[in-house]
C-alpha cells in the first residue's frame, strides 16, 4: 500500500476511508513531498485537507478536478466516483515513476553491460586454467605403473589420497564457481534483454563437465588400480604363507610313503600274488590321490611366480625339491609294482599252461579219423570242419607260443627273479612238444581231405561240360539264317550271348582239364579212366567252336543284305514324296498361302541337302555287300534308281524355291498397293464431299475428324514407303514384272501426293474459320462474364455498421479484382486474336471488332464502378478494423495480465523451469504484440487525420485503458520474472541440498554401523577402512560447503525462500559438523583399540616367552656330573638373554603407561596385563638367579678334568676308528662308511665348541696348584690330538665319495637293466587279445608303456652319460661298468623297437576286434528286428493301425538308415581283407552272413508294411464311406426342399443358392465319390482280403450319389420353370415401363424438332431414340417367345395371366411404333428440307463464285505485264495469253461439269421433295427455281465468254502470221528490188541461183498467204447478221475450230512461244526427236511459199493488216 506508514490513514474501502482526505495528501506526499507539508494537516480538518489536496493535484498535477470537499466529506460517499478520481492518480504517478525508471534502468543497462564483460572475461581465464589442470592431471593419473611390493603399492595409495582430499576438492569447487558465474552472467544478460552468451568452443561447461568426467573417470581407475595392486600384494603375501606350511606338511609325508614302499614281501602262489597287489594297488591310489596336493603346492608356486612374487626364488627352490621326492617315491611306487607284476604274470601263466595240456589231449583223438568221404559235397563237409579245427589249433598255438615266451621271459629277466628258471623251461618244453605232435596229425589230415576233394571235384566238373556242349551244339544245328532284317538282328544277338557263354566256359574247361592232369601227375588213389575223359572232352569242344564261327558268319552276311535292301527302299519311298513336293504348280494364290509354301519348301530343301549323304552311303554299302549278293540285278537296278531320282529332285527344289520367293515378293506388294489405294480413295471421296460449316460446333467435329485423319495418314506414310522399298528391291533383283511393278508403285505416290494436298487446303480452311468462330465465342463470354460482375458491384452496398458486413463486402471486392484480374489477360489476347482476324479476314473485319468494341467500353465501366465500390468501403473498413483490433487487444491484454499476476509457485525444480519457459514465451508474445500496439496509436492517428465521422470519446477512453493496460502489464510481467527466476534458483539450489543431504545420509548411516575389532589385524584393517572413509568424507564435504555458500549467497541477494534456504543451510552444516565429529570420535576409538590390542598382543608374546624359559630354567633332567660345565656356559647364556629381553618388558610398560595416559578409560586392563607380565618376570629372574648360584657353587675344577679326561678318551676311540680304511663292497656299505664318517666330523665339531668353553671356564677357575696343572696337561693333549684328526677325516670323506660314485653308477646301471627287463616281455609278448575289451586293455599297456618309456628316457640317458664317464677310467670297478652299459644299451634299443612293433600288431587286431564286435551287435539287432517283424500284430480302428503303420514307418527309416552301418562294416572288412588280415576267411563269412540277414529283414519289413497299409487303407475307405453317405444324406434333405420361390427376386436368390449348392455338391461329390470308387479299385486289384465287402460298400455309395444327383436335377428343373415364369411376368413390367418412358420422350423429340434448325442434332436424335426403340424390338420379340413357351407349359390361369400380359405388352408396343413412324416422318421431312436448303445453298453459292470468275480476267495465274501491252485492252496480248485465259476458262467448265452431279441431285432432291408434297413446298420449289435458273445463266456466261476467247484466238493467231509473213516479205525485198545483174559469167550464175531460191521460197510461202486471205470467224458472223458476202481479210481463216483449240490443242502453244520463223522449215526437215509445231505454224510455213506480193513495202502491209485486225477486235469486243 502507498499510505502505509502515514499515521491516521487506513485505507480498506473506497467510501469513508476518504472522508478526512488525509488519504489525498499522502499518496501526493509519497510521490511528491515537496508539494505538501503532511505532518501539518489535522484529521478533524477534513474540508481543507480534501480541498488542498484537490486543488494541488489540479495545479501542480494536471489532474483534473472531478470531485469538492463536499462530494467527499459525506456519510456516503460515492464509490465509483471516488475509484475513478483515485486511478487518475494512480495513471499519473504511473507515468512518473516510468519516467524515473528508464532514466535508473539506462544506467542500470551500461553497468550491466560492463559487469557482464568483465564476468566473461573472469569465466574465459578460470574455465582455461580448470581445463589445462584436468588435462595436466588426467596425464598423471592415468600412469598405472606401480611398485611390486606391499610397501611400494602402500605409499603410492597415500599419494593419491592426498590428491583426492587436498587437491581436488580446491578445483572441484572452482568447477561450481565457474557454473555459479556463467548462470550469472546468463541471468543477467536474459534480464537485459540482450544476446546470451555463449563460451568459446572448448569452454562450455558441457565441455567443462566432459574434461572433469574423464578426470574422474581417470580417477576411478587410478584408485581400481592401486587397490586391486595393494589387494594382489597382499593376497601375495598369504599365498606365500600358505605355500610355507603346506610344503613342510608334504615334506613329511613324503618321507613316511618312501619307507613304506621300500619293503617287498610278495606270496608264493597265485592267491597270495593278487592279494598283495590288491594291498599294493591301495598304495598307489593313496599316492595317486595326493598328487593334487602336491599340484595344489605346485599351482601355488606357479600362481606367485605368474603375479610377480619378489621372493620367487626361494619359492622355486622348495618346489623343486618337493618335486624331487614325489617323483623319487612315484619310481618307487613303479618299481614295487613291476615286481609284483612279474610274479602275478607268471603264476597266471603256469595256470593257462595246465589247461592248454588239457585241450591237446581232446583234439589229437579227433585228428585220427579215417573218414574221408563218399562224394565232393561229404568231402567239402569235411574239410570244413577240419578247418575250424585248424583254426582253433592256430589260435591255441599263438596261445601256446605266448605262453611260453611269457614263461621263458622270466628266466632271462635280471635282477628280480619270481622263480626258478630250470621249472619254468621244463613247462616250456612239455607244453611246446604236445602242440607239434597235435600240429602234424592236423597237415597229413588236411592233405588227405584235400586229394579226396580235387578227385571228386575234377569228376562233376567233367560231367558238367559235357552236356554243357551238347546242348550248345544242337542250338546251333537247329537254326537258320533269318528271313528279313529283324529276324536276322534277332539271330545275331542270340549268337552273341552264346559266344559269350562259349568264351567264359572255355576258361573254366581249361581249368577243369589242368586239374585233371595234376591228379594224374600227383598219382593219388582214384585216377583211372581220367585221361580218357579229358581227351573226349576236347574233341567234342573243338567241333562246337568251329560250328559257331561258321554260323556267325552267315548271319553277317544276310544281316548286310537286308539291310542294304530296306535303306533302299525307305530312300526310295522318300524321294518319291519329295518331288510330287518340289515338283507341285501351287505357287499360292495370296501372301499368305505363298509364306506357307516357302516355308515348307524349305524344309524339304533341308531334307533333301541332308539325304545327299544318305545316297553316297548307300553307294559304299552296296560296294561292301558280298559277291553273290551284290550281283543281284534287283540290287544293280534300285541303286541306280535312287542316284537318278536323287538328282531330279534336287534341280526340281532349286527351280520351285526361286518362283515361290518371286510370287511372295510381287504378292506383298500389290497387298500393300491395293491397301493404301483403298483408303486413298475412301479419304478423295470423303475431302471432296466435304465442306467446311459454318456453326461452331460442326467445325470441331470435323477438326476431330482431321486429327484421327492424321495419325490414319501418318500410318499409311509408313506402308507407302514400304511399298516404295519393295519396289526398288524387286527393281534391283530383276523381277520378270519389272514394268507392272513400277507403274503401279508410280500411280501409287502421284495419288498420296494429290491426297496430300488436298488435305493441308481443308485444314487451313478449317482452321481459319475454327479461329473465327472461337473468337466469336470467347467475345460474347468475356461479355456476359463482364456484365455479371458490374451487376454484382452494384449489389454491394455498405448498409452496416460492422465490421463483419466491411470484411464481407471487401472479399467479395477483392474476389471481383481477382476475378477481373484473370479477365484482363483474356482482353489483351482478345484483342490481339481480334486484329489477326481483321487482317485475315478483310471482308469481315467490321464483324470481328464490332464485338471487341462493345466489351471494350463494358470493361471500363465495369473498372470506374468497382473503384468507386472501393473508395465508398476503405474508410469504414479501416475504422470497423480499428475498433475489432483494438478490442481484440484489450482482451489479449486483459488475459496477459492475468496470466502474468500468477502467483503460482513452483514445487520441483522441473516445475520452475518450465514455469519460467512460460514466462519468456509470455515475453515473446508481448514482444509480438509490441507492434499491434504501435499500429493501434499509429492507426488512431490516422483516423484523426482523415476527418472521419468518430466516436472520439469512446475511443479515447478505450486508448487510455490501452496504455495504463500496456504498462501495467510490463511491471507486472518483470515482477513475475523476478519472483520465478529466485524460485528457479531456489530449486536448484533444493536438488545440491539433496545431493548433500544423500552424501551425509551415507556418512551417518557408515558411522552408525560399526564394532570395535578384537584383533590387531582386524584394528588395523578397520583403521584403513575408516582413513578411505574419512577421505571421502572430506571430498563430499567440498561440495557440501559449496552448497552452503551457494545458500547464504541466496540468503544475502534476499531470495523469497531465504528462510527455507537458511534452514536447510543450518541442517547441512550441522550435519556435516556431527558427522566429522563422530568420525573424529571414532578414528580416535579405533587407534585406542589400535594400541590396546598391540599392547595385549606383546604382553601374550612375552608370557610366551617367560614360560618358555621358566620351563628351560627349571629343568633338571640331564647329568649334572657330566655336563656341568656345559650347563654353566648355557645357563650364562640365558641370563644374558634376559638381560636382553629385559628391554622388551620396559618397552611394553612404557607403551601401557601412555596407553594409559591418552585413554583413561582403558586403565584397568592395561595394569591388569601389566602386573600378570611384570610377575611372571619376576619369578623367572628369581629362578634363574637361584639356578646360576647352584652352578656356581659346585666344583669347577674336577668338572674341568673330567671334561678334559672324556674328551680325550672320545678321541681316541675316534682315532682307532680312522686307522681301518674300508672304502666299501657295495653302494649300501659306501653309504654308510659315509655316515659313520659324517657322524665322526659332527662329534669333531661339537668336541672342538666343547674345548673352547672349557679353556674359557678354566680361566675363571681359581688358580690352585696340582688341579691347574692337570687341567693345563688334559687340555694340551685334547687340543693336539683334535688337531692331528682333521686331515684323516678329510682324506676318508674323499676317498669315500669316489668310492660311492662308482658304485652308484653301477646299481644304477643295474636298476635300469633290471627297470628294461622287466618291461621288455611285455613289449614282445605275443599276446594280442582274443576279445575287444583284452586288446583295448593290451593297447593301453603297451601305450602305458610307451609313455613310461618316454618319461624314463631322460634317466636311461643321463645314467648312460654317467657310466660313459667312469667306463673312460682305467679301473677293475670301470670293467664292470662298461659291460653294464653296453648291455643296457643294448636292452633299451630292443625295447623300443618291440614296443613299436607290438603297437602295430595290437592296432591290426584292434581293428579285427573291432569288426568281430559291431558285426555281433549288428547280427543282435537284425535279429531283434527280424523277430519283431514277425509279429503277427494288427490294429482295431483306423487310429490304432495309423499308430503301428507310423511306428513301422519309422521302424522302417531306421532300418534304412542302418544300412550306412552294414556300408562301414563292409568297408572295414574290404580294409581287413586287403590288409591280408590272417582271420580274412572268417571276416569275409561273417559280412556275407549279416548281408543276407540285412536283406531278409527287408523282406520282411515290406511285408509287414503292406499288412498294415491294406489294413489302414480299409480301416480309412470305411471311414470315407461313412462320411460320404452321412454327406450324400445331408445334401439330400436340401434337394428334396419343395420352396419355389414367391416373385421373381426370391426365386432368383433361390437359384443361386441352388446353383451354387449343386456346383459345390457337384464338384465336390463328384471328387469324393471318384476318390472313394479310386481307393475301392485299388484295394480290389491289390487283392484285398475283404474285396467282397469294399464292393458292397462301393455300390451303395454309387446308388446314393446317383439318387442325390437326380434329386438335384428335379430341383433345378423345377426352380428354373418358376424362375421362367416369373421372369416373363418381371419382363412384362420392365418393357411396359420402357414403352411408357419412350412415349413421354417422344414430346421432347418434337419440342426439339421444332425448336431447332440443325439436321444433324435432329438426326442425332431421332437415332438414339430409333436405337432405343430397336433394343425394345429384342426385348418384344424375347417376351413373345418367352409367352409362347410358358403357355406350352402352364394351362389354367397361369396360361391365361400369360396370354393377357402379352397382349397388354404388345397393345402398348404397337401403340409407340406407330407414335414413333409419325415422329420420323416429320422428322426426317424437316430433315431432308433442312438438308436441301443447305444443298441449294451451297450450289448457289459456288455458281455466283464461277460466274464471278468469267470473263472478269483476274486470274492470279496470269502476271499483270502479260495482260497489258500489245495495244489490246484486257489480258488479250497475244496468242499464248489467249491460250492461258482459255485453259482457265476450260478448267472452270471442268469443274462445273464435276459438280454437275451435285447440281442434278440436287434438283432431283427438289423434286422428290415436292413430289412427297413437304409442307415447304413452295420454298422448295422457289429454291429449285433459282438454282435452275442460276445453272442456266452459269452455263450460257461460260459459253459467250468462251467464242469471246475464241475469236480472239484467230485475231492474234493471224496478226502473228502476218507478222511474219511480212518479215520474211521485208526480208526479201531488198534481192528482189536490187538491180545488180552481174559483172560477169560466174556472177549471173550465182544471181540466177538466188532467185531461183527465191522462186522455190515465195511457192511455199504462197499457201500461208493464201490462209491470210480467208475470212475470219467473226467477219462470216458479221456477213450472216447483214446477209452480205464476206469480205476476206486477206483470203486467210485466222481463227480456228472450236474443236482445234482444245486443251489438248491448245497444249502446245508453249512451243508455239519458242518458235523462231526465221528458222521455220518444212515438216519433213525437222528431226524426229524434235516436237511437233502447232497446225497454225504448219499453215503459216505452207502459205509463204505460194505467196506473190502485191504491194512493195512491207509497211503498207503491216499498217493495213492493223487497220484490218483492230476494228474487227474491237467490234467483237463492244468495245
Amino acid at each position: 500500500m502507498k499510505t502505509a506508514g502515514y499515521s491516521e490513514v487506513n485505507i480498506q474501502n473506497f467510501t469513508t476511508c476518504w472522508r478526512d482526505g488525509l488519504a489525498f495528501n499522502a499518496l501526493i506526499h509519497r510521490h511528491r513531498p515537496d508539494l505538501i507539508e503532511f505532518h501539518k494537516l489535522i484529521r478533524s480538518n477534513a474540508t481543507h485537507n480534501l480541498q488542498q489536496a484537490f486543488n494541488i493535484a489540479e495545479q501542480n498535477l494536471g489532474l483534473t478536478k472531478l470531485l469538492d470537499p463536499e462530494d467527499v466529506n459525506t456519510e456516503n460517499p460515492d464509490e465509483k466516483s471516488i475509484i475513478t478520481y483515485v486511478v487518475s492518480y494512480y495513471h499519473y504517478f504511473s507515468k512518473m515513476k516510468a519516467l524515473r525508471v528508464e532514466g535508473k534502468r539506462v544506467g542500470k543497462v551500461l553497468d550491466s553491460a560492463i559487469d557482464g564483460q568483465k564476468m566473461i572475461d573472469r569465466y574465459e581465464a578460470l574455465a582455461s586454467e580448470l581445463l589445462e589442470w584436468i588435462e595436466k592431471t588426467i596425464g598423471i593419473i592415468s600412469n598405472q605403473k606401480f611398485a611390486n611390493s606391499l610397501t611400494g603399492v602402500q605409499q603410492q595409495l597415500q599419494a593419491f589420497t592426498t590428491y583426492c582430499t587436498i587437491e581436488k576438492p580446491i578445483k572441484f569447487q572452482e568447477k561450481g564457481n565457474l557454473e555459479v558465474l556463467l548462470f550469472t552472467i546468463q541471468s543477467k544478460l536474459r534480464a537485459n534483454n540482450q544476446k546470451p552468451y555463449v563460451p568459446h568452443e572448448g569452454k562450455l561447461i558441457s565441455d567443462i563437465n566432459k574434461a572433469w568426467e574423464r578426470l574422474e573417470k581417470a580417477e576411478h581407475e587410478r584408485g581400481v588400480a592401486l587397490r586391486q595392486e595393494l589387494i594382489r600384494q597382499e593376497k601375495l603375501e598369504l599365498l606365500a604363507q600358505r605355500f610355507d606350511h603346506k610344503t613342510t606338511m608334504r615334506q613329511a609325508w613324503l618321507n613316511e610313503n618312501q619307507r613304506l614302499v621300500s619293503q617287498d614281501n610278495f606270496g608264493y602262489d597265485l592267491p597270495a600274488v593278487e592279494a598283495a597287489m590288491k594291498k599294493h594297488e591301495a598304495i598307489e591310489a593313496d599316492i595317486s590321490s595326493y598328487e593334487e596336493r602336491i599340484g595344489v603346492v605346485v599351482e601355488l608356486a606357479g600362481e606367485m611366480e605368474t603375479e610377480g612374487y619378489y621372493d620367487i626364488r626361494r619359492i622355486s627352490a622348495r618346489k623343486e625339491n618337493i618335486l624331487g621326492q614325489w617323483s623319487l617315491l612315484k619310481e618307487l611306487v613303479v618299481g614295487r609294482k613291476a615286481r609284483l607284476e612279474k610274479n602275478l604274470a607268471l603264476q597266471k601263466t603256469f595256470q593257462d599252461m595246465v589247461y592248454m595240456i588239457d585241450w591237446m589231449e581232446d583234439m589229437q583223438v579227433q585228428l585220427l579219423s579215417k573218414d574221408f568221404g563218399k562224394h565232393l559235397l561229404e568231402v567239402d563237409d569235411l574239410l570244413q570242419k577240419h578247418s575250424l579245427q585248424e583254426a582253433d589249433i592256430t589260435v591255441q598255438a599263438e596261445r601256446v607260443q605266448t605262453l611260453n615266451s611269457a614263461a621263458l621271459k622270466f628266466t632271462t629277466i635280471e635282477g628280480y627273479q619270481p622263480c626258478d628258471p630250470q621249472v619254468i623251461c621244463n613247462r616250456v618244453n612239455h607244453v611246446s612238444t604236445c602242440l607239434e605232435e597235435l600240429k602234424q596229425l592236423a597237415a597229413k589230415r588236411r592233405s588227405e581231405l584235400e586229394e579226396s576233394q580235387h578227385l571228386w571235384a575234377f569228376f562233376q566238373e567233367v560231367e558238367e561240360s559235357e552236356a554243357w556242349i551238347r546242348e550248345k551244339s544242337s542250338i546251333l544245328a537247329a537254326q537258320t539264317c533269318g528271313k528279313d532284317l529283324s529276324s536276322v538282328l534277332r539271330l545275331l544277338q542270340k549268337h552273341k550271348t552264346l559266344a559269350g557263354e562259349l568264351l567264359a566256359h572255355r576258361s573254366l574247361l581249361q581249368q577243369t582239364m589242368k586239374k585233371g592232369k595234376q591228379i594224374l601227375m600227383e598219382k593219388s588213389f582214384g585216377t583211372g579212366g581220367i585221361q580218357e575223359r579229358i581227351m573226349e572232352v576236347k574233341g567234342e569242344w573243338k567241333r562246337l567252336e568251329d560250328q559257331a564261327a561258321q554260323r556267325l558268319g552267315h548271319l553277317q552276311e544276310a544281316l548286310n543284305f537286308f539291310q542294304f535292301s530296306t535303306e533302299t527302299d525307305d530312300l526310295l519311298a522318300w524321294l518319291q514324296d519329295a518331288y510330287r513336293l518340289v515338283s507341285s504348280e501351287d505357287f499360292g494364290h495370296d501372301e499368305y498361302s505363298t509364306q506357307s509354301l516357302l516355308k515348307k519348301h524349305r524344309g524339304v530343301r533341308e531334307a533333301v541337302d541332308k539325304h545327299r549323304l544318305h545316297v553316297v552311303t548307300l553307294r559304299k554299302h552296296m560296294v561292301a555287300l558280298p559277291l553273290h549278293y551284290r550281283e543281284l540285278d534287283e540290287v544293280q537296278s534300285r541303286m541306280g534308281e535312287a542316284e537318278q531320282l536323287y538328282t531330279e529332285v534336287a534341280e526340281v527344289a532349286v527351280l520351285r524355291q526361286q518362283w515361290l520367293h518371286d510370287a511372295l515378293a510381287v504378292y506383298l506388294m500389290f497387298s500393300e498397293v491395293n491397301a493404301c489405294e483403298v483408303w486413298i480413295d475412301e479419304k478423295e471421296q470423303w475431302l471432296n464431299k466435304m465442306e467446311v460449316p459454318e456453326r461452331l460446333e460442326d467445325v470441331e467435329v470435323i477438326a476431330h475428324r482431321f486429327e484421327s485423319l492424321d495419325q490414319e495418314m501418318n500410318s499409311l506414310m509408313g506402308r507407302i514407303l514400304d511399298v516404295n522399298q519393295i519396289v526398288q528391291q524387286l527393281l534391283d533383283s530383276g523381277h520378270p514384272s519389272s514394268t507392272e511393278v513400277r507403274g503401279c508403285q508410280d500411280h501409287l505416290n502421284s495419288r498420296w501426293n494429290r491426297i496430300v494436298e488436298m488435305v493441308e487446303q481443308k485444314k487451313d480452311h478449317l482452321d481459319s474459320v475454327l479461329r473465327l468462330q472461337n473468337y466469336l465465342l470467347e467475345c460474347a463470354e468475356i461479355k456476359s462474364q463482364i456484365q455479371e460482375k458490374r451487376k454484382a458491384i452494384d449489389a454491394t452496398q455498405y448498409v452496416g455498421s460492422d465490421l463483419g458486413g466491411v470484411l464481407a463486402l471487401q472479399r467479395r471486392l477483392s474476389t471481383m479484382e481477382g476475378a477481373l484480374a484473370v479477365l484482363e489477360p483474356k482482353l489483351l489476347h482478345l484483342q490481339q486474336e481480334a486484329e489477326e482476324l481483321a487482317i485475315s479476314h478483310p471482308a469481315k473485319a467490321m464483324e470481328v471488332l464490332e464485338p471487341f468494341e462493345g466489351i471494350s467500353v463494358e470493361w471500363e465501366e465495369l473498372k470506374r464502378t468497382l473503384q468507386g465500390c472501393e473508395d465508398s468501403l476503405m474508410v469504414a473498413g479501416r475504422l470497423q478494423q480499428f475498433i475489432q483490433d483494438l478490442d481484440s487487444f484489450l482482451t489479449w491484454l486483459v488475459q496477459t495480465q492475468t496470466a502474468a499476476a500468477s502467483d503460482e509457485l513452483p514445487n520441483a525444480l522441473e516445475e520452475a523451469e518450465r514455469l519460467i519457459n512460460r514466462h519468456a514465451a509470455l515475453k515473446e508474445e508481448i514482444g509480438r504484440y509490441e507492434e499491434d500496439y504501435e499500429r493501434l496509436q499509429a492507426v488512431n492517428e490516422l483516423l484523426e487525420a482523415e476527418e472521419a465521422p468518430l466516436p472520439y470519446a469512446a475511443l479515447q477512453q478505450w486508448l487510455q485503458k490501452l496504455d495504463v493496460g500496456w504498462n501495467k502489464l510490463l511491471e507486472m510481467w518483470e515482477s513475475r520474472r523476478e519472483v520465478l527466476v529466485q524460485a528457479h534458483i531456489f530449486h536448484l539450489f533444493l536438488r545440491d541440498v539433496k545431493q548433500a543431504e544423500a552424501f551425509l545420509n551415507n556418512q551417518e548411516s557408515a558411522l552408525a554401523h560399526v564394532e570395535l575389532p578384537a584383533t590387531v589385524e582386524t584394528v588395523e584393517a578397520a583403521i584403513k577402512k575408516h582413513k578411505d572413509f574419512t577421505t571421502t568424507m572430506e571430498l563430499n564435504l567440498h561440495r557440501i560447503k559449496a552448497v552452503i555458500e551457494a545458500g547464504e549467497s541466496l540468503i544475502s541477494q534476499s531470495n523469497i525462500y531465504s528462510d527455507r534456504i537458511r534452514e536447510r543451510v543450518n541442517t547441512l552444516a550441522n550435519r556435516g559438523n556431527q558427522n566429522r565429529e563422530l568420525a573424529q570420535q571414532w578414528l580416535e576409538r579405533l587407534n585406542g583399540q589400535w594400541g590396546l590390542q598391540r599392547l595385549l598382543q606383546d604382553c601374550h608374546e612375552l608370557g610366551d616367552w617367560v614360560a618358555e624359559k621358566m620351563l628351560m630354567a627349571r629343568d633338571t633332567s640331564r647329568d649334572e656330573t657330566q655336563k656341568l660345565h656345559k650347563k654353566w656356559l648355557k645357563h650364562q647364556a640365558f641370563m644374558a638373554e634376559l638381560a636382553q629381553n629385559k628391554e622388551w618388558l620396559e618397552k611394553i610398560e612404557r607403551e601401557g603407561q601412555q596407553l594409559i595416559q591418552e585413554k583413561p578409560e582403558l586403565g584397568p586392563v592395561v595394569r591388569r596385563k601389566l602386573g600378570e607380565i611384570h610377575e611372571c618376570w619376576q619369578d623367572l629372574e628369581s629362578t634363574t638367579q637361584a639356578k646360576a648360584r647352584q652352578l656356581f657353587e659346585a666344583n669347577q675344577a674336577d668338572l674341568l678334568v673330567q671334561s678334559y679326561t672324556s674328551l680325550d678318551h672320545q678321541l681316541h676311540q675316534l682315532e682307532g676308528q680312522l686307522g681301518y680304511v674300508d672304502q666299501g663292497q657295495d653302494l649300501t656299505s659306501v653309504n654308510k662308511q659315509l655316515k659313520k664318517l659324517q657322524t665322526m666330523e659332527c662329534q669333531m665339531e661339537e668336541w672342538y665348541k666343547e674345548v673352547g668353553e672349557l679353556q674359557v671356564a678354566a680361566a675363571s677357575v681359581p688358580q690352585q696348584g696340582q688341579v691347574m696343572d692337570t687341567v693345563s696337561e688334559r687340555q694340551s693333549a685334547v687340543e693336539t690330538r683334535i688337531v692331528r684328526l682333521i686331515e684323516p677325516l678329510k682324506e676318508r670323506r674323499r676317498i669315500l665319495l669316489a668310492s660311492k660314485e662308482v658304485h652308484q653308477v653301477g646299481r644304477d646301471l643295474e636298476d635300469e637293466i633290471l627297470w628294461v627287463q622287466e618291461r621288455l616281455p611285455a613289449a614282445t609278448s605275443q599276446e594280442h587279445g582274443s576279445s575287444l575289451q583284452a586288446v583295448q586293455q593290451l593297447m593301453k599297456k603297451n601305450q602305458t608303456l610307451q609313455r613310461e618309456l618316454q618319461g624314463h628316457r631322460a634317466r636311461v640317458e643321463d645314467v648312460l652319460e654317467r657310466a660313459n664317464v667312469i667306463a673312460s677310467i682305467r679301473s677293475p670297478e670301470a670293467d664292470c661298468v662298461r659291460a653294464g652299459l653296453e648291455q643296457l644299451n643294448g636292452l633299451w634299443g630292443l625295447l623300443w623297437a618291440e614296443t613299436e612293433r607290438r603297437q602295430l600288431v595290437l592296432d591290426a587286431m584292434y581293428q579285427a576286434q573291432q569288426y568281430y564286435f559291431d558285426t555281433a551287435e549288428v547280427e543282435a539287432w537284425l535279429s531283434e528286428q527280424e523277430l519283431h517283424m514277425m509279429n503277427e500284430e494288427k490294429g482295431k480302428d483306423e487310429p490304432s493301425t495309423l499308430q503301428l503303420l507310423k511306428k513301422h514307418l519309422v521302424l522302417e527309416q531306421t532300418i534304412e538308415d542302418y544300412a550306412e552301418t552294414i556300408g562301414l562294416l563292409s568297408q572295414q572288412c574290404r580294409q581287413l581283407l586287403e590288409m591280408g588280415h590272417p582271420d580274412s576267411e572268417q571276416i569275409s563269412k561273417r559280412q556275407c552272413q549279416m548281408d543276407r540277414l540285412y536283406v531278409s529283414l527287408k523282406d520282411l519289413v515290406e511285408e509287414r508294411k503292406s499288412r498294415l497299409e491294406q489294413q489302414y487303407w480299409f480301416y480309412q475307405l470305411n471311414r470315407e464311406v461313412d462320411e460320404l453317405e452321412q454327406w450324400i444324406a445331408e445334401r439330400e434333405v436340401v434337394a428334396s426342399s419343395p420352396e419355389l420361390g414367391q416373385d421373381f427376386e426370391h426365386v432368383t436368390i433361390l437359384q443361386e443358392k441352388f446353383t451354387e449348392f449343386a456346383s459345390e455338391t457337384g464338384s465336390l461329390g463328384q471328387e469324393r465319390v471318384t476318390a472313394v470308387n479310386q481307393m475301392v479299385d485299388e484295394l480290389i486289384d491289390y487283392g484285398h482280403a475283404d474285396a467282397a465287402t469294399i464292393a458292397e460298400w462301393k455300390d451303395g455309395v454309387n446308388e446314393a450319389w446317383a439318387d442325390l444327383l437326380e434329386l438335384m436335377e428335379t430341383r433345378a428343373q423345377m426352380l428354373a420353370a418358376s424362375h421362367q415364369l416369373h421372369k416373363f411376368f418381371t419382363d412384362c413390367r420392365e418393357v411396359l415401363a420402357q414403352i411408357d418412358d419412350k412415349q413421354r420422350r417422344l414430346p421432347e423429340v418434337r419440342a426439339r424438332q421444332g425448336g431447332t434448325a440443325n439436321t444433324s442434332t435432329l438426326q442425332r436424335l431421332m437415332q438414339s431414340f430409333e436405337h432405343d426403340i430397336q433394343l425394345l424390338v429384342t426385348q418384344v420379340r424375347q417376351l413373345q417367345e418367352s409367352a409362347g413357351q410358358l403357355r406350352t407349359i402352364y394351362a389354367g390361369q397361369k396360361a391365361e395371366a400369360i396370354a393377357g400380359r402379352e397382349q397388354e405388352v404388345m397393345h402398348c408396343w404397337k401403340e409407340l411404333l406407330t407414335s414413333c413412324e409419325e415422329c420420323r416422318v416429320q422428322i426426317t421431312t424437316a430433315t431432308d428440307k433442312l438438308r436441301f436448303f443447305g444443298v441449294v445453298r451451297d450450289q448457289i453459292m459456288w455458281m455466283d463464285s464461277i460466274i464471278s470468275q468469267i470473263g472478269t480476267g483476274d486470274n492470279p495465274s496470269i502476271p499483270s505485264s502479260d495482260i497489258t501491252g500489245s495495244g489490246l485492252s484486257g489480258p488479250f496480248r497475244d496468242v499464248s495469253s489467249v491460250e492461258v485465259l482459255m485453259n482457265y476458262h476450260q478448267s472452270l467448265k471442268s469443274e462445273v461439269e464435276a459438280r454437275s452431279k451435285s447440281v442434278l441431285q440436287c434438283i432431283e432432291m427438289g423434286k422428290t421433295l415436292l413430289a412427297a408434297r413437304n409442307p415447304a413446298a413452295e420454298e422448295i420449289k422457289e429454291k429449285l427455281d433459282t438454282v435452275v435458273a442460276k445453272q442456266y445463266e452459269l452455263s450460257e456466261k461460260w459459253d459467250k465468254h468462251w467464242e469471246v476467247l475464241q475469236h480472239m484466238l484467230e485475231v492474234h493467231q493471224f496478226a502473228q502470221e502476218a507478222v511474219v509473213a511480212e518479215a520474211w516479205l521485208t526480208a526479201q525485198e531488198p534481192f528482189i528490188n536490187s538491180k545488180e545483174l552481174g559483172a560477169s559469167v560466174d556472177e549471173v550464175e550465182q544471181l540466177i541461183r538466188r532467185h531461183e531460191a527465191f522462186r522455190k521460197a515465195a511457192a511455199t510461202w504462197e499457201e500461208r498467204f493464201s490462209s491470210l486471205r480467208r475470212l475470219t470467224t467473226v467477219e462470216k458472223m458479221k456477213a450472216e447478221q447483214s446477209k452480205l458476202p464476206p469480205t476476206p481479210l486477206l483470203g486467210r481463216k485466222v481463227f480456228l475450230d472450236p474443236q482445234e483449240t482444245s486443251p489438248a490443242r491448245s497444249q502446245g502453244s508453249p512451243l508455239m512461244r519458242r518458235i523462231h520463223y526465221e528458222q521455220a522449215e518444212p515438216r519433213a526437215e525437222r528431226p524426229p526427236q524434235e516436237p511437233s509445231p502447232s497446225s497454225v505454224a504448219r499453215r503459216l510455213g505452207s502459205t509463204v511459199a505460194n505467196y506473190t506480193p502485191i504491194m512493195n513495202g512491207s509497211s503498207g502491209y503491216r499498217s493495213s493488216l492493223e487497220a484490218r485486225a483492230i476494228p474487227v477486235m474491237g467490234e467483237w469486243l463492244g468495245v
